[in-house]
């Protein structure tokens, strides 16, 4: 199954609390904190609620 490389790029200060909750179910913290998780639409979901404070990379 195909996983996801999620890394954190902009800072969370500002951001409404919603956001800084998604970062911290995604296990991101830091800028420049990297996880790998499975690719589900659930997960793909909290990725698009924070996508302009992460990037995203396919990984197998």
């Amino acid at each position: 199954m195909a996983r996801l490389k999620v890394t954190q790029v902009k800072s969370y200060i500002g951001s409404k609390q919603n956001h800084r909750d998604t970062l911290r179910s995604l296990g991101l913290k830091k800028i420049n904190d990297v996880v790998v998780k499975e690719d589900r639409p659930e997960i793909r979901g909290m990725v698009h609620t924070v996508r302009h404070l992460v990037t995203v990379e396919e990984v197998d």
